[in-house]
């Protein structure tokens, strides 16, 4: 569970190094925990607004459906569908296109509500996958995948591997991928080996790839689309070319049965509406976990490093 007393975030106990703005960034990072900094940005986007949530409808399916989608995940390791997400998801890219530009990580995105509600349409969905009781993991991301920059995708991986599937076959966890912008070979879509053509799939050899290349399966996606995959399958998403024709936004949540131990904490409730203090916490320990995979603006990464310390729970 998120430590529910962490309150608001004292300005005066970060340190001078995340006060100072460079010549080569266009924000102050003290403004990065003030929300009257990120409502300046998106006047038009909600923080912890309950009025936003009022009217939302979770997606449902026929119990033919629920079954084939348990199918897929068990055999083929992926499902993927459509649904309108009752946001608009090219403001949603834009915004993180802002934040590009500006030098600020596109995970802060999850500060706005808009960000959260797709998943919590899924959420029938996820309850029927996962259990009544399932919770959201701490474990997030939001991608830029710039072809004039020459980005990427992350490269080929597996979320938690075989860990992460019942004795079946069923997932423990799963990952949630949702495109905000039309996802294509030429700007970074995703890629997927499906679990049915991965000898190693499942198995003690799941670090070997073994796999014929004919079996890769490319995943391009539109707003709209989102793509569910079980945490054993790998993916992975492609190398950019000069000739795609926008940056690759999309966003990542992931999932998990909460009748398995926590595959990290703080578990998140499903259909929570966190206060912004959590969401920039939740947003720290994703700036620190995956720093691997990027360039951190230093600045910002002690300021992760600041607000993780003042969290008890984090």
């Amino acid at each position: 569970m998120l430590n529910s007393s962490c309150g608001a975030i004292n300005f005066a106990m970060l340190s001078p190094a995340i006060k100072r703005a460079e010549s080569d960034r266009f924000f102050d990072p003290a403004m990065l925990i003030d929300p009257a900094f990120w409502r300046s940005l998106a006047p038009q986007f909600h923080i912890a607004d309950p009025a936003f949530y009022q009217n939302v409808t979770a997606l449902d399916a026929t119990p033919d459906r629920q079954r084939a989608v348990r199918e897929l995940l068990r055999t083929e390791g992926y499902v993927q569908g459509s649904a309108d997400w009752g946001v608009r998801p090219d403001a949603m890219a834009a915004l993180v296109r802002k934040f590009s530009a500006a030098n600020i990580s596109p995970v802060f995105a999850f500060l706005f509500d808009e960000f959260w509600l797709p998943f919590a349409k899924l959420h029938l969905v996820y309850a029927d996958i996962l259990g009544a009781s399932y919770h959201l993991l701490p474990d997030f991301w939001v991608w830029d995948v710039n072809p004039q920059r020459g980005d990427a995708g992350w490269k080929p991986h597996r979320d938690r591997g075989r860990s992460a599937l019942l004795p079946d076959g069923l997932p423990i966890s799963l990952t949630t991928w949702i495109p905000l912008s039309t996802a294509t070979p030429l700007n970074s879509c995703m890629y997927i080996v499906p679990a049915s053509r991965d000898p190693t799939y499942g198995t003690a050899d799941e670090n070997e790839w073994r796999f014929e290349y004919p079996a890769i399966r490319a995943l391009p996606g539109r707003p709209g689309d989102y793509f569910m995959w079980n945490q054993a399958v790998l993916h992975w998403g492609s190398m950019t070319s000069p000739r795609g024709l926008e940056s690759r936004v999309s966003m990542a949540f992931e999932f998990q049965r909460t009748d398995a131990a926590p595959f990290n904490l703080p578990l998140i409730p499903p259909l929570t509406i966190l206060p912004f203090e959590d969401r920039l916490q939740l947003i720290a320990k994703q700036v620190l976990q995956y720093r691997h995979m990027y360039e951190v603006d230093p600045a910002i990464e002690q300021m992760a490093l600041e607000l993780i310390g003042s969290g008890a729970d984090s």
